[in-house]
């Protein structure tokens, strides 16, 4: 103030300096004293790091009432260089939390020991020790009256287990480690009780490929033993089921699981990285499930997911400009219902259609209700509320054309996808659970319908802190379970959004795990050769039930994370379809020679599958028609029907008009002309005699004949001759002089006859001799064809 009332441009005097100088150090001598003993005298926890950790690893009853005792467990474990002496673990009431969001910011804070919660209960409701080592934990409980806590009216309540003590450095007692968690009191009934509807998904990954065995059982090939470890004890699958079966829960189920596991309980196969297959050998523990699943949904609600959990947003998004892809989604909700009706006898809903995440926009609405589901699970972070709602509205939302929006709360339905792997991170999630649902009810004194709609696969130790949360809301005063087709009909509340969010407001992180465009070009290219293939059946069923519900595992949802397996298991299926339908094919032939003008040529088509083939057209077309004609023209078709493991042989019958080679093409066409296979090409050599060659082959044989004949008359005579002039003892031939015209002749035939015996060559007049009989194997070169 005495330099405010100076004045400017003037220097102060000597004097008033000193004065002014003397009492600045007078007014900052305490602050200095404050400064240098500032360790000594500050706030415990300010001063302190978490030193500690506090793992809260039990807190029971969760939902505690009048009367009730609440025991808290866990372990300390000092992970600093100090040894903590002199120290106690006690418990701590905070400030009651009046709305969902004060819930969540203590949750994401929750071992801060900068944030104030409350004061220490202390007495004899402490648990000390006299050291704690570093590095090593040290468990505590303790057991307190819940009169002894002051908890005021019903509410969520700020809770906290803390540890207190001392070390080397700072010498006086503060607290080194906290943890918070929520404690709901709600002691009396509450007025309105919030119906909740919490879904229990028994869903899996694609288990199952394409191929079947060979006999007529038509033993599954499972891509590996990885459903057996689930439906194991300790496993996941075996964890779902064990633990839903005494919950008030709307079963979700995907009928890919059970039929996998229906199948599993049979004769089945696994499949090697070679591609060999070795017999499965859990089919006792697959029963044991399947058994198990049947007596937990008896009188239960049971909803159907489309046949192996389709991905609905790839689809809207990628799949609908491919034709046939919805084709793919209305058969997967047709066999879904068949498919739980025989493996669990129950009539299951199949009016839900649920999209990942609960993530909509009208493109998926659109796909959703393609096949026939009216009512879409959505999630309340997708479907979020614009209208200024001071409460969470029921999850019914008329969104138009007939469609109604499930709304799940988000908060509930994503309390438990944390690594919830220890028990103090379980704990946690549960207490949040129950302080979000009481908060919830506590917002307005209307009833309401609240859905939970978990993740689809969680994880063993992540449906056991569900299962906690299901029994400690169905057990308290706030709640009432409600299946989900109740929960659909709620009268929907008149101000809460019905509007679906735009395409361009889906989740970026949700749109990269889609299937891509080439995903379904893909499926649509082994639909088209699975379809060629099965005209040609005798038992089509075969492979239409397998190859369709193959069609169906490739849209799975499952697949989302894993496009290198997704690609995989696409491939494994169109490469196994072009394999069973190379095993009915035409057999190679090589060059073929055609004498004479006309003859027949065989073609063999040959069957290596297990049922027969029909309904084929074999076509053989000559190039040259010209030149070659098969059955009087250009080509000639032949109905073709082979038995299993079997060949059939087809003649073609061919005529020629001049010499050289022609080539001929055999194709196999289905009956609706579309062409089935590898055509079969080879050359048939003709080398067809003219007229005029054979009148002067004729002629020179009739001469031969003619001379012989003659040559034979002059011998005889010449004999008779020679008998009339010789003497008595003249009776023989002179053998080393010349011989007469007529021993010439006889010499000849002598010749002749010799060279026959010998072997000689046949002359070109001889007769060409047919083929032999035909054989089913290939032809060799120079085949010759049937007269």
């Amino acid at each position: 103030m005495a330099e405010a009332a100076d004045f400017q441009g003037m220097s102060p005097s000597p004097a008033r300096r000193w004065l002014r100088r003397t009492g600045a150090l007078l007014a900052g001598a305490p602050l200095l004293a404050g400064l240098l003993q500032l360790p000594a005298a500050a706030p415990a926890q300010a001063a302190a790091s978490d030193t500690v950790d506090v793992s809260l690893d039990s807190l029971s009853p969760s939902t505690p009432t009048d009367g009730d005792t609440l025991t808290v467990s866990g372990t300390v474990t000092n992970k600093g260089k100090q040894t903590v002496s002199d120290a106690h673990v006690g418990l701590r009431v905070g400030p009651q939390l009046d709305t969902r969001s004060e819930i969540d910011a203590t949750a994401r804070h929750s071992d801060d020991l900068q944030t104030s919660v409350g004061s220490e209960v202390g007495g004899k409701y402490v648990e000390k020790f006299a050291k704690l080592t570093p590095g090593v934990a040290e468990h505590f409980s303790i057991s307190v009256p819940v009169d002894k806590l002051d908890l005021g009216q019903a509410g969520v309540y700020d809770f906290a287990v803390s540890l207190s003590g001392r070390t080397t450095a700072q010498p006086w007692d503060q607290v080194l480690g906290i943890r918070r968690t929520f404690l709901p009191w709600q002691p009396d009934e509450a007025d309105t009780r919030t119906k909740t509807t919490y879904l229990w998904p028994l869903i899996s990954t694609v288990h199952v490929t394409a191929k079947t065995g060979a006999g007529e059982q038509q033993t599954p090939v499972f891509l590996n033993d990885d459903l057996a470890k689930e439906l194991s004890p300790g496993g996941r699958l075996a964890q779902m089921l064990a633990l839903g079966k005494d919950l008030d829960v709307t079963w979700v189920i995907d009928p890919d699981l059970l039929a996998s596991v229906d199948a599993m309980a049979g004769n089945y196969k696994i499949q090697g990285p070679d591609g060999t297959t070795t017999a499965g050998t859990h089919q006792a523990v697959a029963k044991q499930w399947l058994a198990g699943l049947q007596e937990a949904v008896a009188g239960k609600e049971v909803v159907a997911l489309p046949f192996s959990d389709p991905d609905l947003a790839s689809l809207a998004h990628h799949g609908t400009s491919v034709t046939g892809s919805l084709s793919h989604l209305k058969d997967a909700t047709d066999v879904a219902s068949l498919t739980v009706k025989t493996v669990l006898h129950v009539t299951p809903s199949t009016e839900f259609a649920w999209p990942v995440d609960g993530a909509v926009d009208p493109s998926i609405i659109k796909v959703a209700t393609s096949a026939g589901a009216d009512k879409v699970i959505a999630r309340s972070d997708s479907l979020q509320e614009t209208g200024g709602l001071t409460y969470t509205p029921s999850a019914a939302r008329p969104i138009g054309g007939g469609t109604t929006a499930v709304v799940a709360d988000a908060r509930l339905s994503t309390a438990f996808e944390g690594d919830l792997t220890t028990a103090g991170s379980a704990t946690l999630a549960v207490q949040q659970f129950l302080a979000q649902s009481l908060e919830l009810g506590r917002q307005t004194d209307k009833q309401r319908s609240i859905v939970v709609a978990p993740q689809r696969l969680p994880s063993a130790g992540q449906a056991q802190a569900m299962a906690q949360a299901v029994t400690a809301l169905q057990e308290s005063t706030w709640s009432q379970p409600q299946d989900l087709a109740a929960a659909a009909k709620t009268k929907p509340d008149a101000d809460a959004t019905t509007r679906i969010p735009s395409t361009s407001a889906y989740p970026s992180s949700l749109r990269k795990q889609e299937l891509p465009r080439s995903a379904f070009e893909q499926m649509a290219r082994t639909e088209d050769k699975l379809e060629n293939f099965k005209v040609i059946l005798t038992n089509q069923s075969r492979v239409v039930t397998p190859f369709g519900r193959a069609l169906n595992r490739e849209m799975s949802l499952s697949w989302r994370g894993r496009n290198g397996k997704a690609d995989s298991f696409r491939q494994g299926v169109e490469n196994y379809i072009d394999d069973l339908a190379q095993q009915v094919k035409l057999i190679p032939k090589s060059e073929t020679k055609l004498s004479g003008r006309s003859a027949t040529i065989p073609v063999t088509v040959q069957n290596n599958l297990v049922q027969g083939a029909d309904h084929l057209m074999l076509r053989l077309t000559s190039t040259m028609p010209t030149r070659l004609k098969i059955g009087g023209k250009a080509y000639m078709e032949q109905r073709v029907a082979v038995s299993g493991g079997h060949s059939q042989s087809v003649k073609f019958t061919t005529s020629a008009n001049a010499n050289g080679p022609v080539t001929v093409i055999a194709q196999l066409y289905t009956q609706d002309g579309q062409k089935y296979g590898r055509a079969v090409q080879f050359d048939v050599k003709v080398t067809e005699v003219t007229p005029t060659v054979m009148l002067v082959i004729g002629g020179g044989v009739l001469l031969l004949v003619l001379a012989g004949f003659r040559m034979y008359t002059q011998r005889k005579r010449a004999a008779a001759r020679q008998t009339e002039d010789a003497g008595p003892h003249e009776t023989g031939n002179d053998t080393e002089g010349p011989l007469s015209p007529e021993g010439a002749g006889d010499r000849l035939m002598e010749e002749s006859d010799a060279r026959t015996r010998a072997g000689d060559p046949e002359q070109p007049s001889d007769p060409t001799p047919d083929t032999a009989p035909e054989s089913t194997d290939p032809s060799g070169t120079g085949e010759r064809v049937d007269r």
